[in-house]
């Protein structure tokens, strides 16, 4: 009977835990929420909406000060859009060769050498991004700086890898043995199994994983702002090949030195908002093609 009180009192006391903690990453979210955005709308009291999302120019030291935010934001998507471009495919088909096709031993240097590049700090692959591959771009393509959105790019990728690889390899090695066993009963080639069967089942763990990966390529500042050259510009027709600015390097560059209280100030929460917007956005996403694929099973 004691045993069974006690038992019943850890259950529940295990069940409060759980819903404190729940609700203690609920309120830390909305606190935040209310600090970035209440900070945002003063800024928009002196500066105007359209003017700053459709603005061209990031300019704090000009006079009047030009607060554009279409240059911040240019940046940052093409930097990530270029680093879901090569780390996606490479994190994917990495984490289907550890999780199905390599042997134990291969698998397991392979998990290894994911962990410790997962443990390189930015600053260090930002700057062997500066040493080795910024002059490697500008010799390659004959620019005047190898500090361009395409070395950012390779930099996140890379940095996005880890994470891709491994959260991809966990959900694949779940896949239940009956459903690949089934596959190979009726005719199909290992192959076959991974392509048609493994893969699909897998589907919403890998979407986690490009999810998780993208979210630390919007959100990385050290390395991308030592290899893209942190020019606030649009960028023409070349694209990866322009040096740009993101808007996490526009914080980490400016919130330091700006007078507290200043429009200056906050517009720099007003970027940060557009961040965390951004970051919503992707997470939604998410969810939705994850809804469609389970609704297509």
């Amino acid at each position: 009977m004691i045993q069974h009180s006690f038992r019943d009192f850890r259950e529940k006391s295990m069940k409060s835990l759980f819903l404190i903690g729940g609700i203690g990453t609920l309120l830390v979210l909305l606190l935040i929420c209310l600090f970035l955005f209440s900070e945002s709308f003063v800024f928009f009291k002196t500066y105007g909406f359209f003017d700053f999302i459709t603005g061209t120019e990031w300019k704090p030291g000009a006079n009047p000060e030009i607060f554009g935010l279409l240059p911040l934001l240019a940046g940052t998507l093409i930097v990530t859009a270029g680093a879901i471009i090569l780390a996606v495919p490479i994190g994917i088909l990495s984490a289907i060769y550890i999780a199905e096709l390599a042997g134990p031993k291969t698998a397991d240097i392979l998990k290894s050498a994911v962990e410790l590049l997962a443990g390189i700090p930015s600053v260090v692959l930002g700057f062997c991004g500066m040493v080795l591959l910024v002059p490697r771009i500008q010799e390659f393509f004959d620019l005047t700086t190898g500090q361009t959105a395409l070395a950012g790019s390779v930099i996140l990728a890379v940095m996005a890898l880890p994470t891709i690889i491994s959260v991809s390899e966990d959900a694949i090695s779940a896949v239940p043995a009956a459903l690949k066993q089934g596959s190979l009963a009726l005719g199909s080639n290992h192959w076959q199994t991974i392509r048609k069967v493994t893969v699909p089942a897998a589907f919403s763990g890998i979407t986690a994983a490009v999810i998780l990966g993208i979210g630390r390529a919007v959100g990385e500042t050290m390395a991308v702002m030592m290899v893209t050259g942190n020019m606030a510009i649009i960028p023409g027709s070349d694209l990866f090949l322009s040096s740009v600015r993101t808007i996490t390097a526009t914080i980490a560059l400016e919130m330091g030195e700006v007078a507290k209280g200043t429009e200056h100030y906050y517009a720099l929460f007003t970027i940060g908002a557009v961040l965390f917007l951004i970051t919503v956005g992707i997470n939604r996403i998410a969810e939705a093609v994850k809804k469609k694929h389970n609704q297509g099973i």
